[in-house]
């Protein structure tokens, strides 16, 4: 298999999980990565999220945060402002661009879907 459709299978992959998170919920880059069994590759799923606003059907990627909560990756919605506006259009609280009580907020792949 070449590179470009390795990289189409797994981006399709973090996508399927990611639309899995409920709202009001976020996960981690590297949570998504240990779910799909590559638990050092959470890098790449992060540039799946860079791709994930083109994606059908839609991909909540403003629920992907980086492991301490941090919104690593508001710059690729358009707006600086606009991961934490729809964040907080679920009800989660964002300060200093990091999700407020991050730990009761945090989805784990691994746990809700019955691998852990």
């Amino acid at each position: 298999m070449a590179d470009t459709q390795k990289h189409q299978s797994f981006f399709e992959d973090v996508y399927a999980v990611t639309r899995l998170i409920p709202k009001g919920r976020v996960t981690s880059y590297g949570a998504i990565a240990r779910y799909l069994g590559t638990g050092k590759s959470s890098r790449m799923v992060g540039w799946a999220m860079n791709n994930a606003g083109s994606q059908k059907p839609k991909v909540p990627a403003h629920r992907v945060v980086n492991r301490n909560g941090l919104l690593t990756g508001k710059h690729n919605f358009g707006h600086p402002d606009m991961m934490k506006q729809l964040l907080e259009k679920e009800g989660i609280k964002v300060v200093k661009d990091k999700v407020k009580n991050f730990d009761k907020l945090y989805w784990d792949p691994m746990k809700e879907l019955g691998l852990d």
